[in-house]
């Protein structure tokens, strides 16, 4: 039985295969689909002419074959009742070769061989009358109902179509014409009939159809070749103009199409051109303001720092005398003191971003393990979350091998996601997850405040964007802590994704190969979406951060 199945499934598995690539070749290949369908509309259009004019043929062939052999067999008739008409004859013998001439004119009158003479029922038995005359080709050929409109019209033709015997004893078409005859001599009525054979029309039908079969296949054929012809002069400009595109889509902005000509063809190619002047002038135009802007942000950084740098010393000057001030003014110093520090935070991170801008970034990685930079991480920001009454932990299930990181940027991301929980997380429990796979490493900082839209999780890693820009920060962040989180997490290889629902929190997780420019696919250890995402906080989970014992057992992980 496997034996009998195996033909069969190798068949199936070939017609499958070419049926797939059949309709993979009609989606993407506009010559192929214009060809075929060309093909095809041609080959019913001649199918159905042909069809019409062999059937119109075939019938007027036919109809005039049947007109010839009523007028042959009608003077043959009348040809022979002439010689009966004129006989006198008496006696049997003489009315029997009366009757013979008669079949003798008859067949060389009507130029057929095939001849049936038959004494019509009910007329009165006389012993000169002759025996009927059957030709051996007409048996069993002549029906009754012919027979019964012969008997019952006298001197009126009547023909049936019938098959005849042919010279090589193949059936061929043909017809039986019968009428009337009277015998002298008191016979009385005879009925006659005349086989005629239309071979010859058959022959002329056949040929007619083969010829024009020919002439439909190489019609066909010639028009396959003009439509695939026509098809390529137009399909080749448009391939040209897809190919080119796609390079000028990759980056190479020089590229143009050869506009010949002046007909539409041409004018494609010279508009498609003009785009791509105007688009490369474009691009040029950006990318020198984007250079600009980029030199402009770097410059105002640097020439800041020194400003800022006297500002902060004469802060901290004034900041460490405070307690001699008046209150107003010591907390003037504090506040000075505050926004300084955040100035000189933002500057930082302006010059970060222009450095990602300006593709100057250089990693300097190192063997890290994960959990023991989220632990000092997320110790460094107890005391900034029990100030918002979240608590803080660290979930490491095990199995953390360390990766190839620039453990400086993975901090600052570590650190810029929790900042951001304890901002948001409405005092409720934060939880920071690692785990990983034989391909990746993974972080996950997961909190159960405010949460948000589709929309704002699309935007949350712009610069300096705000969900609600009516709501102030109050842990002195800069705007741009999410979007060099995103930069230092691309620059590693990996990815920074978020997961949220308005009033139930929000997920960050970064996944990074283990090693730095690695090809293949990274798996990512943790999941995006949390398997309770309905929930107001953390059922259980792993060590809190605050006891000595659980940081030292996470560090030696």
């Amino acid at each position: 039985m496997s034996t009998a199945a195996g033909p069969a499934q190798r068949a199936a598995g070939w017609l499958r295969e070419r049926i797939r690539r059949f309709s993979t070749l009609w989606r993407r290949s506009l010559q192929f689909r214009t060809v075929l369908i060309t093909l095809g509309l041609s080959s019913l259009a001649i199918l159905v002419i042909g069809f019409t004019i062999s059937f119109t043929v075939a019938s007027n062939l036919f109809q005039a074959q049947v007109e010839d052999a009523l007028g042959a067999s009608a003077t043959a008739a009348a040809a022979a009742q002439g010689i009966l008409d004129s006989s006198d004859a008496a006696d049997r013998a003489t009315v029997q070769a009366v009757t013979n001439d008669a079949i003798e004119t008859v067949i060389g009158v009507s130029g057929s061989p095939d001849i049936a003479l038959f004494r019509a029922p009910g007329t009165t038995p006389v012993a000169l009358a002759p025996p009927d005359f059957l030709s051996p080709d007409l048996g069993g050929k002549i029906s009754p109902e012919l027979r019964e409109r012969v008997q019952e019209n006298p001197e009126t033709q009547f023909w049936q179509s019938v098959e005849l015997v042919g010279g090589d004893d193949e059936p061929v078409p043909g017809i039986v014409v019968g009428r009337d005859l009277v015998i002298p001599g008191g016979a009385g009525r005879y009925e006659l009939y005349i086989g005629y054979d239309l071979a010859d029309a058959a022959q002329t039908l056949a040929f007619m159809q083969l010829t024009g079969a020919i002439g439909a296949v190489a019609l066909i054929a010639l028009l396959s070749a003009i439509t695939l012809i026509v098809v390529r002069w137009v399909i080749e400009p448009i391939q040209a103009v897809s190919a080119t595109s796609r390079r000028l889509a990759a980056g190479d902005l020089g590229v143009r199409l050869p506009a010949k000509g002046e007909d539409e063809l041409a004018a494609l190619a010279e508009s498609f051109n003009g785009m791509a002047d105007t688009l490369q002038a474009r691009i040029r135009d950006l990318a020198e303001l984007s250079v600009m802007q980029q030199r402009f942000v770097s410059d105002v950084s640097h020439e800041l720092r020194t400003p800022l740098t006297t500002i902060r010393l004469a802060g901290e000057v004034l900041y460490g005398q405070r307690e001699d001030f008046p209150p107003a003014t010591a907390r003037t110093a504090e506040l000075l003191k505050t926004q300084t520090e955040r100035f000189e935070t933002l500057l930082a991170d302006l010059l970060e971003i222009s450095r990602y801008d300006a593709g100057s970034v250089e990693l300097e990685t190192e063997p890290t393990n994960l959990v023991n930079l989220a632990a000092e991480s997320v110790e460094s920001m107890q005391s900034l979350a029990h100030e918002r009454g979240s608590e803080l932990r660290l979930e490491a299930p095990g199995g953390h091998l360390d990766a190839e990181v620039d453990p400086r940027r993975i901090r600052r991301i570590v650190r810029n996601l929790i900042g951001n929980a304890i901002e948001h997380g409405e005092g409720r429990p934060i939880v920071v997850a690692v785990d990983s796979n034989a391909t990746a490493v993974a972080l996950s900082v997961r909190d159960y405040g405010l949460g948000m839209s589709d929309e704002a999780a699309q935007r949350v890693f712009d610069r300096f964007w705000r969900a609600d820009p009516s709501r102030r920060r109050t842990i002195g962040g800069t705007g741009l802590g999410l979007a060099i989180s995103l930069e230092d997490a691309v620059a590693h290889g990996g990815t920074l994704d978020v997961w949220s629902r308005e009033g139930r929190g929000t997920v960050f997780r970064l996944v990074l190969p283990r090693v730095h420019d690695e090809s293949g696919t990274v798996v990512p250890p943790l999941p995006l979406e949390p398997a309770d995402p309905d929930a107001p906080g953390p059922a259980g989970g792993g060590p809190r951060v605050d006891d000595a014992s659980a940081i030292q057992e996470v560090s030696d992980v």
